[in-house]
């Protein structure tokens, strides 16, 4: 590679070098740096290395990696993401004996034999996940520039009944003094932040505590423009934000809150002429939050047109996970202004009359439908119709005009009714996602023996999208699919940067 007479790479000077880096992927500039110490060096030049997203495995193996990286990152970068990935946990889960996806994730003190071995083994992976969160962490407490922190843990694969007890956690660290290292740390990360703009923080172990937030200076707290705090281990009657300390965030454009922690006096703050207006707003409503927590302070309808007045532009995303229809009833209030909503459920099952109500209350809104329910009998998928010439999923598809997205596995489907919903959205449905064994058929369609029903089925809906389509096959192929606290994660950040 040779420029001239003796001149070669290596005398490129650093500036040129750091130039051409700049526009090779971050694959091309690891292979790059290969061809010389010089090039090497300037590998991680901080211009180069604005932004760093990790998706880690739960693993001893990974520390290694992770340390070299954030020792050379971890002080300059302005975005940092990382990711604890659910499906991570999962495989880490498979080595350790625990159930399949589909299944309620078994916790560490389950009582058949060879628990004893097993239990070692998720106290390993708790140990290496706090180990890996210290490290990152620390290597970024000094970091004044970073402006981007996003942080997702999600460890309920270790979890039974939703919470990981005192008791099993003091195995894993006695004293609590790594959790109490971590929560300093992560405040110490607040009070030195001087540019911070994105503050997320989903599903981390203990990691934020009701006083975290206190740590940023006000002239921080007035400049955030995206806060996320989930996490449904909180203990009852504490919050992770008040509404008081919520009126230190008068720029806030988009928030994404447990729905418990989200009070009336919430949307009295936010609805306030000295806060600019709330754009996107993500709520989590969980099985978890509900057995601890109590919806007696969620906003009514009149604090909802209250906050909309405010927000016109304001777009609502909510993900509810095992909960009662009655429940759902309660929350799902006329005036939300509701764009994208997510069933994913285990135990409790969806009723028509739920899907009904957002389909009236909604259509000028929603754009996004997932209905998931993970359950082990395929042969007893519930149906949501009690009156086949009126089924929910039809009514959806006919009163919501914007509806683009319309995902759904674990609910009877009949054949005629798909072919109705493709129909009446046509090519604006650009996703039409429903398992194989979802789907069922009339016994007519089935007697009828010159019409193969299946092929009949996937004719018509493709004539109805204009555009070729099949049932899901595998419920993995399912762009939806995934844990729903990490899908749940993902979607919020990109409806949250779509403002």
């Amino acid at each position: 590679m040779a420029l001239c007479g003796d001149v070669g790479a290596s005398s490129l000077p650093s500036e040129l070098i750091v130039h051409i880096f700049s526009f090779l992927p971050a694959p091309d500039r690891l292979r790059a740096s290969a061809a010389c110490s010089h090039w090497r060096e300037c590998l991680f030049y901080p211009a180069l290395w604005p932004e760093l997203r990790l998706s880690l495995r739960v693993s001893l193996a990974e520390r290694p990696r992770l340390e070299f990286l954030m020792r050379k990152c971890g002080c300059f970068v302005r975005e940092l993401r990382v990711e604890f990935a659910a499906e991570n946990y999962m495989s880490s889960s498979t080595e350790l004996g625990a159930a399949s996806p589909s299944c309620s994730a078994p916790g560490p003190q389950a009582g058949s034999d060879g628990d004893a071995q097993s239990s070692a083994r998720w106290l390993e992976v708790l140990k290496t996940y706090l180990e890996l969160v210290l490290c990152v962490l620390s290597s970024i407490r000094n970091n004044r520039n970073l402006q981007k922190l996003s942080l997702f843990g999600d460890i309920s694969i270790l979890q039974q009944n939703g919470t990981i007890t005192s008791a099993y956690l003091n195995k894993v660290d006695p004293g609590g003094k790594k959790i109490h290292q971590i929560q300093q740390l992560f405040e110490e990360i607040l009070g030195n932040s001087r540019q911070m703009k994105w503050l997320s923080c989903g599903f981390m172990l203990e990691i934020v505590t009701p006083t975290s937030l206190a740590s940023l200076s006000n002239p921080v707290a007035n400049t955030i423009e995206h806060l996320s705090l989930l996490d449904n281990h909180t203990p009852a009657n504490t919050t992770l934000i008040t509404a008081i300390e919520l009126e230190r965030f008068v720029n806030l454009r988009s928030l994404a809150l447990d729905f418990c922690d989200f009070t009336a006096e919430m949307t009295r703050v936010l609805a306030n002429n000295n806060h600019v207006p709330l754009h996107r707003l993500s709520l989590l409503v969980h099985n978890t939050s509900l057995k601890s927590k109590t919806l007696d302070k969620m906003p009514d309808d009149k604090d909802w047109k209250a906050l909309t007045r405010n927000s016109a532009n304001l777009r609502v995303y909510m993900m509810a996970f095992d909960v009662k229809s009655d429940d759902m009833l309660r929350i799902l209030k006329p005036s939300i202004p509701l764009e994208r909503i997510h069933f994913d459920s285990y135990i409790t099952c969806v009723s028509g009359a739920v899907v009904d109500l957002i389909s009236r209350q909604y259509d000028t809104f929603l754009t996004h439908f997932i209905l998931m329910n993970d359950v082990n009998d395929m042969s007893r998928f519930p149906d949501l119709s009690d009156n086949r010439n009126e089924d929910p999923l039809v009514l959806l598809a006919w009163r919501c005009m914007r509806l683009s997205l319309l995902a759904i596995h674990g609910y009877t489907v009949w054949a005629h009714n798909l072919i109705a919903i493709a129909r009446l959205r046509g090519p604006d449905l650009k996703v039409l996602e429903v398992t194989e064994e979802s789907i069922d058929f009339d016994q007519s369609e089935l007697a009828d023996q010159d019409v193969d029903p299946v092929h009949n089925l996937i004719e018509q809906v493709s004539n109805g999208l204009l555009r070729p389509w099949r049932a899901v096959m595998d419920i993995e192929l399912l762009s939806v699919f995934t844990e729903p606290a990490c899908h749940f994660y993902r979607e919020m950040q990109n409806f949250s940067e779509g403002i």
